[in-house]
């Protein structure tokens, strides 16, 4: 008989624990066992370094995709001149921020929240955060759209633009603007599925799309038959086509059911927005704050050096802006480890996974980065042949090259972050990078009246930014309560 009691009490084990676990998360009152799903099981469970491969790839593939059409743009629209690849420099720190918020920072909110609400056993309201998910994204779409396509010329004049680059900037600007929310509810969408640990599908889905934007982009550029020649105009054509495909694809999955988080009518509520937008709104910073460093520098390098110094520099910089999809390929699935786990109480373990992936990042920007600092050129000459453009970027890449290791380790551990909802730390160790760059960066300008001495404030501000942020996450910061983290800090 005592026998067969110790068997039922073990039985009874996971559930217990899991109970005691939604009990610390949530206000004092009754809590209904919940069974989790095989597969939200085994984020819990599984090794770590292999189970973070095995998500990483599919969509480390997908970043790289996605960015791939930023190049082929570019490669393309090269061909019309310095001007339009000039004006396209400009351009670019506005289209990345766009994306970096949509698919980044809010993107990370959407599956955090996703994510730790599948880890407590919820999915009712993982349901119900696709549809918050998606009235947040399609509402910010179109504010930043009326923003560009309202202030567009006197933004990019802000950020050193005239004459021919200007009014390239401003063509290519407002085709892509226009179509800006598309590419919102695109990311919305690949966010909610990266939410449940389902990497594979966005992946596919925007790989696809890319093989068909190679033949695409040339022909809206140049034309083709009866499609007329397009200009500058025809690569942003391009890349909305690309974006409009990839929303009803991935629309489709989630109608259908597919996902393990579906899409619901339940209901607008606010604390469903608040527990997206306190990480998404919050990591929105980051973005701008990475944004703001490259538009700064833009702006310096255009005062100092003129159009051709501002296309090397572009297109070199434009290598350290495809690091950041690149890490989000590891740090999308670092948003659903740590949130699933920090949901379901297993601190330690997100810790861990947080440092691996922090790890693995590091190796795999760095390696980059090297590669870059000693072929500099190999990279510049796929975009344009121009001498002084050449020079520009080769110095930048020989300078900040070297330590793009340490970006790769800061951008992974803010991706970590949003997964525990602690984001204190990644804006911090963001705005050292912020000041350290462009105020170090017009210091040094002013001094020495070399880019040399712009490019090493912007290399030590990428070394500050991946130190400080692994100090900080490896002391433990995630784990205090805000009382004793702003002690700690003050």
């Amino acid at each position: 008989m005592k026998g067969s009691i110790a068997m039922e009490m073990s039985k009874l084990a996971p559930a217990v624990g899991l109970l005691t676990i939604a009990a610390l998360d949530r206000p004092k009152e009754a809590m209904p066992v919940v069974e989790l799903s095989p597969h939200t099981r085994r984020l819990l469970d599984d090794p770590i370094v292999p189970m973070l491969l095995r998500m990483a790839w599919p969509n480390i593939l997908i970043m790289v995709a996605q960015a791939a059409t930023g190049l082929i743009e570019t490669w393309w629209v090269a061909r019309l001149g310095t001007d339009a690849l000039a004006g396209m420099a400009l351009v670019f720190p506005p289209v990345m921020l766009m994306q970096m918020i949509s698919a980044g920072a809010m993107g990370g909110g959407i599956s955090s929240a996703i994510a730790r609400a599948l880890g407590r056993g919820r999915r009712d309201e993982a349901d119900a955060l696709v549809l918050h998910a998606i009235v947040i994204n399609i509402v910010l779409g179109l504010a930043f759209s009326g923003v560009m396509l309202a202030f567009g010329r006197p933004i990019y004049r802000a950020l050193g633009g005239a004459g021919g680059e200007l009014e390239a900037a401003l063509i290519y600007s407002n085709v892509v603007f226009a179509g800006n929310v598309l590419l919102w509810l695109m990311n919305g969408l690949a966010s909610a599925i990266r939410g449940t640990g389902n990497m594979l599908v966005p992946a596919v889905v925007i790989c696809v799309g890319v093989v068909f934007l190679v033949p695409l982009s040339p022909v809206l550029i140049f034309g083709f038959g009866p499609i007329p020649a397009l200009g500058v105009a025809g690569g942003g054509a391009a890349i909305v086509v690309f974006y409009a495909a990839g929303t009803v694809v991935l629309g489709w999955f989630v109608l259908s059911g597919r996902n393990l988080a579906r899409l619901r009518w339940s209901g607008l509520r606010w604390p469903l927005f608040r527990d997206i937008l306190r990480v998404g709104a919050v990591a929105s910073i980051q973005s701008v704050q990475t944004n703001v460093t490259i538009a700064f520098a833009t702006a310096l390098v255009a005062a100092a050096a003129g159009v051709d110094a501002v296309a090397g520099f572009g297109t070199g910089a434009r290598l350290e802006y495809l690091l950041i999809p690149l890490v989000f390929g590891l740090g999308a699935p670092l948003v659903a480890l740590v949130g699933t786990n920090i949901g379901a109480g297993q601190q330690q373990r997100a810790l861990r996974i947080a440092l691996a992936g922090g790890a693995l990042a590091f190796t795999m920007t760095e390696a980059i980065g090297l590669i870059a600092a000693i072929w500099p050129a190999e990279w510049l000459s796929l975009f344009s042949a121009e001498p002084n453009m050449i020079e520009t970027g080769s110095a930048y890449l020989r300078i900040v090259g070297p330590v793009y290791g340490f970006f790769g380790l800061g951008l992974s551990l803010y991706f970590a972050s949003q997964g525990a909802g602690r984001l204190f730390w990644p804006l911090f160790c963001g705005f050292l990078r912020v000041f350290i760059t462009v105020v170090g960066g017009w210091i040094a300008l002013r001094l020495t009246g070399s880019l040399n001495g712009l490019f090493t404030a912007l290399a030590l501000g990428l070394i500050v930014f991946g130190i400080a942020l692994a100090a900080a996450i490896r002391s433990g910061v995630w784990f205090r309560s805000p009382a004793t983290s702003a002690k700690g800090s003050s």
